[in-house]
């Protein structure tokens, strides 16, 4: 189906669940707007990559990209005002992730996986059936759940709350979806190695050490923290990914922690230089 077309039935759904007159998906230059209040939100999707081919591409991380709405202003003094009930934690979520969908279409025959990250909040607040909504946007794009790994960020505010969070990511699993834990730095704690245990996601992320003066002690200490993951996500049989692997130091640092998948910027480059040298 034409992403146009698409747009629009996004747009005639959005219209007919929210019984309003406002639209807010947008179609510019080929790429897919979602508008949320004062903003607008889209997409950049960075590579995930094997470790040990960096040119074998496995996945795309979606980012949200956000920029003013220029046309708020009107649309405030106009009838096609989105409904009250529209600002919320919920409805952000599965804007972006619908934005998402759409843009990440043109990359979607390549068979790899599509990173969407989901809000903690959003989770906590939806009772029962997660995925079911995002579900149905899968499909209408042509995909299926089981290209999407539903990737919920862990720290610590929310280790009060892991009996309902591993309830609400069990929900997405059984609809087909796949499963990732991102803990960005190293949140370490037995809260955490509990529960990865429990939930055996399907993914492990985590960011890479900083680099530079001022971070040696960082680069020592991390690789002895990160093991017990590593070697966590080993027994229960999923992947770990470090991301944000800009810079030289950062790969030389974790190059012997048998890490299965890697992204950032370093990998990139290290493959455009590979295929000048062809």
């Amino acid at each position: 189906m034409p992403l146009q077309q698409l747009v629009n039935h996004f747009n005639d759904r959005f219209e007919q669940e929210h019984h309003s007159n406002f639209r807010p998906f947008v179609l510019e230059k080929n790429q897919v707007f979602g508008l949320f209040g004062p903003i607008k939100v889209s997409s950049q999707f960075s590579l995930v990559r094997s470790a040990k081919h960096s040119e074998q591409l496995t996945g795309h991380i979606a980012n949200l990209t956000v920029a003013p709405d220029d046309n708020f202003q009107m649309l405030q003094n106009a009838a096609s005002q989105p409904p009250a009930d529209f600002q919320s934690i919920i409805n952000l979520d599965r804007l972006s992730r619908t934005v998402h969908m759409l843009n990440y279409l043109p990359y979607s025959h390549l068979d790899n996986v599509l990173f969407l990250d989901v809000e903690p909040r959003h989770i906590l607040g939806v009772s029962a059936n997660h995925g079911a909504y995002f579900e149905e946007v899968i499909r209408k794009c042509g995909l299926a759940t089981k290209q999407i790994v539903i990737s919920m960020a862990v720290n610590p505010y929310y280790a009060l709350n892991h009996n309902d969070l591993l309830a609400g990511l069990q929900n997405y699993r059984q609809r087909g979806y796949l499963i990732a834990l991102n803990i960005g730095g190293l949140y370490t704690s037995n809260g955490l190695v509990d529960f990865v245990s429990k939930l055996s996601p399907d993914y492990l992320r985590v960011n890479a050490p900083g680099s530079g003066q001022g971070e040696l002690d960082l680069q020592i200490t991390w690789p002895f923290a990160l093991s017990a993951l590593t070697d966590l996500m080993k027994l229960v049989g999923g992947q770990a990914i470090l991301q944000q692997v800009d810079e030289q130091e950062q790969a030389f640092i974790v190059s012997n922690m048998n890490f299965n998948l890697v992204q950032g910027r370093y990998y990139d480059h290290l493959l455009v230089d590979h295929l000048r040298c062809l």
